[in-house]
């Protein structure tokens, strides 16, 4: 290969009809491509597209072919919960099947390659791409960057059925500061390598094929000229072999940082620092080739790049077929395959938290006479989908099913089903209150599906306030005056402020955004024929002044353990040291009882195992699911740990008075953090092990020593 093509093999474009950062004019793709100068493309759907590309590939010298990545971040036509909702279910296969189904339908239709999944930890509700990962625990977070990257990638790269995972982004962007898209990081090393980083270490040891770099400077160093933590950390220490994409732009973004003077420097610092393929900054395409004829890069450097990419190409299979992703039949059945609309629904279900239940008044009745459906979710149908869905050329509408829909798919002419809209998403307009109080009043049951737009979450939509938008709780309030029972459905891509709603509001149900099998899941729901199981992965706060908010903070000097003395306290005097909800936290229509803790010995040495038990009983009338819950806190350390920490968790069917013994194991890796020296060690001395139904509900707990 010619110089000029090894950084042909580098650079990644857009395809012209649609973007997902901002848009760089080109007219001249299809002559460069035929000279050799693109490696991939992004943007590109659809075989008959992604086979036109490719035949102007394979006119070039060396006829290496094109990867076609794409944003399939929680489905591809079939449309999923997004992540954080799908992270709610704390099913690590549910949500490895998911991405199994995403990758079928996308690879089917000329896909290699999502930037997906999003592993970045999150604790400010703030920050837009909140929706597009899994919380604010890194246990948590790690064992689903491990589910999604098997679902994406299946047993191997070059299965026709599967695609290429991209973790990202590295590192440390759910940090920045403020909650702000795009902002600055400033962590301590310990930080980083101790929540941020684990996550990132759990997808290379799945096998991700690819990792993508974030956006932020972190602690001064912007990551896509980060040689600590692509050379040293990804490359280095963890044996990534791998390719490193940029995000949009972000190379040339250094400029703007102001880390660099003008392209040339940019790019100088991103293949420095171990950055393989730019993506849509032209960076690597207009200075590479002067800088190493400037003696500044090493085409050593280069050769590493283009290898790590045509490796990937070679495991794909494109060498041997660069058309083996680009049959019709195939794509014509992946994309109408029923069996995925079933998993769709059955993820969905598994997704709907359930705040708020008194009185029972859920599950409804299959034999409620007349039902009062309101709000200006109810028919909204693309809503749905949520933020990052993917719009696939040639496919409508028509598969998405609205709540509207769901709820008569549900009761049929068993019931009598009444619609207002009442207000709009955003604004202050009242003039629907009247119509919805009136229909509200015909009435034995109100269901309120309200919340923000689906673009109101994810990239670029970082919000200052988190409230539910416009006068929707208002319409709620004049509702309630009614006297009728309301069930209130909040539709988001992040955890909302809705005070009044919560203290108000008899039964609540967070829905997020579940993807085009939205209004048939939340049936299933409403009327019992799926008992809700899911868990907050995140806290949600009482006011935006208490973020950020986490359940796994340190202790001060004096430790806050109620609302009373602020002397004694480290919190705010006009706000709770309480969340609003907790992590963890999610109700049944069952209930479930604890009981029988045991442990296996008070002491255990660094060579042990320490065996836990538990039993678990269904006390309530339904059958149902729990995901009970295991916390570690060492008690004292060489530096200040955690209040608590969640270590592991078990999710089990239990039918109705049912009980049964669900057994952990603590070994010496659930103690270990990292010190000081950054050195991975567990240190001797007393812990205590918690067990409940969220991080506030702890309903056992135990103490054992670790000693040397």
């Amino acid at each position: 290969m010619t110089l000029e093509e090894k950084i042909g093999q580098l650079n990644q474009y857009s395809d012209d009809w649609s973007a997902t950062g901002p848009v760089t004019v080109d007219n001249a793709k299809a002559t460069q491509i035929k000279n050799g100068q693109v490696g991939s493309l992004l943007n590109c759907i659809g075989v008959e597209r992604t086979a036109s590309w490719q035949k102007i590939a394979m006119q070039s010298r060396m006829k290496i072919p094109l990867l076609f990545g794409q944003d399939v971040i929680h489905g591809f036509k079939t449309t999923f919960p997004i992540p954080l909702a799908e992270a709610c279910s704390w099913d690590l296969e549910a949500i490895k099947l998911s991405a199994q189904v995403a990758a079928n339908e996308a690879s089917a239709s000329g896909i290699h390659w999502t930037f997906a999944p999003m592993v970045d930890i999150a604790r400010d509700p703030r920050w837009g791409r909140v929706m597009e990962g899994a919380g604010e625990d890194t246990y948590l977070g790690s064992l689903i960057a491990k589910a999604k990257v098997e679902g994406f990638q299946g047993e191997k790269l070059g299965s026709t059925n599967s695609v290429m995972a991209c973790a990202k982004h590295f590192a440390a962007y759910g940090a920045a500061i403020g909650g702000r898209d795009y902002n600055s990081v400033d962590m301590s090393e310990r930080m980083l390598w101790e929540t941020y980083l684990p996550p990132f270490k759990a997808a290379v040891d799945a096998g991700v094929a690819t990792f993508m770099n974030s956006f932020n400077d972190i602690n001064g160093v912007p990551a896509t000229g980060n040689k600590y933590l692509q050379r040293e950390i990804l490359k280095g220490k963890w044996g990534f072999t791998g390719f490193v994409v940029s995000d949009w732009g972000s190379i040339g973004e250094m400029i703007n940082h102001g880390n660099v003077k003008d392209g040339y420097e940019a790019a100088l610092s991103a293949i420095t620092a171990g950055s393989d393929m730019d993506m849509e900054s032209r960076c690597y395409k207009n200075n590479l080739a002067k800088l190493v004829a400037d003696n500044k890069v090493q085409v050593a450097l280069i050769d590493d790049a283009v290898m790590r990419i045509l490796l990937k190409k070679f495991e794909l299979g494109l060498f041997d077929d660069p058309y083996r992703f680009c049959n019709p039949d195939r794509q014509q059945k992946a994309l109408n395959n029923p069996e995925h609309t079933k998993i769709a629904r059955e993820v969905a279900s598994k997704s709907i938290v359930l705040l708020k239940n008194e009185n029972h008044l859920l599950p409804l009745s299959k034999t409620t006479k007349t039902i009062a459906f309101i709000g200006p979710l109810v028919k909204a149908v693309k809503q749905n989908k949520g933020f990052w869905d993917v719009e696939v050329p040639g496919v409508d509408s028509n598969f998405i099913v609205s709540q509207w829909e769901g709820i008569e798919n549900k009761i049929g002419s068993t019931a009598k089903l009444l619609y207002a809209k009442g207000c709009e998403i955003e604004g202050s307009n009242r003039a629907g209150f009247a119509e919805a109080v009136n229909i509200a009043k015909q009435a034995d049951v109100v269901i309120l599906s309200i919340g923000e737009r689906r673009d109101l979450s994810g990239e670029a939509k970082s919000r200052s306030n988190i409230n539910i938008p416009g006068v929707q709780e208002d319409l709620l309030k004049e509702l309630l005056a009614t006297g009728k029972p309301v069930v209130v459905l909040i539709n988001a891509g992040r955890p909302l402020v809705f005070n009044y709603t919560a203290d108000n509001a008899p039964a609540i149900l967070y829905t997020w955004w579940l993807g085009s099998e939205a209004g048939n899941a939340i049936a299933n729901v409403l009327f019992g024929d799926y008992n809700p199981s899911a868990k907050l992965p995140i806290t949600f706060p009482r006011s935006v002044g208490q973020i950020p908010m986490y359940y796994n903070h340190f202790n001060t000097g004096r430790p806050a353990k109620n609302d009373d003395n602020h002397f004694n306290k480290s919190s705010y005097i006009d706000e709770s040291i309480f969340p609003k909800y907790a992590f963890g936290y999610g109700l049944s229509y069952t209930t479930f009882a604890y009981s029988d803790l045991k442990i296996g010995s008070t002491k255990m040495s660094k060579k042990d195992q320490l065996q836990v038990s538990v039993t678990i009983s269904n006390t309530g009338k339904y059958d149902g699911e729990e995901i009970v819950q295991l916390y570690l806190r060492d008690k004292v350390g060489s530096i200040i740990r955690p209040v608590k920490e969640l270590k592991d968790f078990k999710k089990i069917h239990l039918k109705a008075g049912e009980s049964k013994m669900i057994s952990f194991v603590i070994n010496v890796e659930k103690l270990s953090f990292y010190n000081q020296n950054l050195e991975w060690v567990a240190e001797p001395g007393e812990f205590e092990l918690m067990i409940g139904a969220s991080s506030e509900d702890i309903r056992l707990k135990a103490g054992f020593e670790l000693v040397d």
